[in-house]
């Protein structure tokens, strides 16, 4: 299960949580802009836009989970099991096999628009990556105007306007902002007492204008979650700030170990937490146990090569003393 959203201050920012039980040994990934792509239907691409963000990769190829381009687009895949189902190879579409949809998209779209005029001709196909299983994902593409959200399912593919900037999980797209609708009485200001005429009621709290708003580690909740949460944030426009205030957001959601068991003894956890300051090209990322926020920016590296750059994550945190 994981979460994504996006933010806009000065800059656009972009980002998910990762939740799961175990790690695949995933790394921050610089794809220069001369690194080949051989893409299973179109060919290969041997000049791009450059990208950085989560990957795994196998045999020198990047297996993103999530990511943005030198262009400022964004792009991540979260779970979407039970409900994604990816098309047969079409003779008249642009065919793309669901593993390097990502780097597809984000080598060649500068925008969320340009996102949506290539997918109108596309098809998701769900051929592998070598003996690997196909992933069953949906995504969310966003920019610093406009994000939408792509689902293929058993009826094609529907690419949805998203208008609140975030995702989770289940159930689909156009169900989960419908939702919505059950929480519009939730406010950051405290609420009035309408109760009754014939009774007064005493407010006992602060932010009880959130009462109602769910907490528990459901797609269906977090999406609510963290809706609320990036839609009523407030910071001030500079860096620290605004990267600060984008992991308090992802925080809302974040899963700790022993409170989601996928199996006996087993936990879902959010491994990790991703902010991508998208124009400036910047990943930040803290783990589970390094609370630390770590950067690496794509534009301090040669851009112009052909070879992957990559970075293990640091997931061992420290402890500052100040005495």
């Amino acid at each position: 299960m994981c979460t994504a959203a996006t933010y806009k201050t000065k800059d656009f920012y972009f980002g998910r949580t990762l939740d799961y039980e175990f790690s695949y040994g995933e790394k921050i990934v610089i794809t220069p802009r001369n690194y080949r792509f051989d893409f299973e239907y179109m060919g290969e691409a041997k000049e791009h836009l450059a990208i950085i963000g989560m990957a795994h990769v196998s045999d020198n190829y990047p297996l993103y989970y999530d990511g943005i381009n030198e262009a400022g687009l964004g792009m991540a895949g979260l779970n979407f099991v039970g409900n994604a189902k990816y098309g047969e190879d079409l003779d008249d579409k642009k065919n793309v096999a669901q593993y390097e949809f990502i780097p597809w998209i984000l080598c060649q779209c500068h925008s969320v628009k340009a996102a949506k005029e290539l997918l109108l001709d596309s098809n998701i196909t769900a051929r592998p990556f070598k003996d690997f299983p196909c992933a069953s994902l949906h995504w969310i593409i966003a920019d610093k105007e406009e994000a939408i959200t792509v689902e293929c399912m058993e009826d094609g593919m529907h690419i949805y306007e998203n208008e609140v900037g975030v995702l989770t999980n289940n159930p689909s797209f156009d169900k989960q902002m419908f939702n919505l609708n059950n929480y519009r009485h939730l406010s950051v200001k405290d609420p009035e007492d309408t109760f009754s005429e014939n009774i007064s009621l005493t407010r006992y709290s602060r932010g009880m204008g959130a009462i109602g708003l769910p907490g528990d580690l459901s797609s269906a909740s977090r999406f609510v979650r963290v809706a609320f949460a990036k839609l009523n944030a407030v910071s001030d426009d500079s860096e620290q700030s605004s990267v600060s205030q984008f992991f308090h957001i992802l925080g809302s959601v974040w899963q700790n170990r022993g409170l989601c068991e996928v199996a006996p003894g087993k936990f879902e956890i959010t491994i990790y937490a991703s902010c991508c300051n998208a124009d400036k090209g910047i990943y930040y990322y803290k783990t589970y146990d390094n609370h630390q926020i770590t950067a690496v920016d794509m534009n301090k590296e040669n851009l112009d090569q052909d070879r992957l750059i990559e970075y293990p994550m640091i997931n061992e945190g420290s402890f500052i003393f100040q005495n």
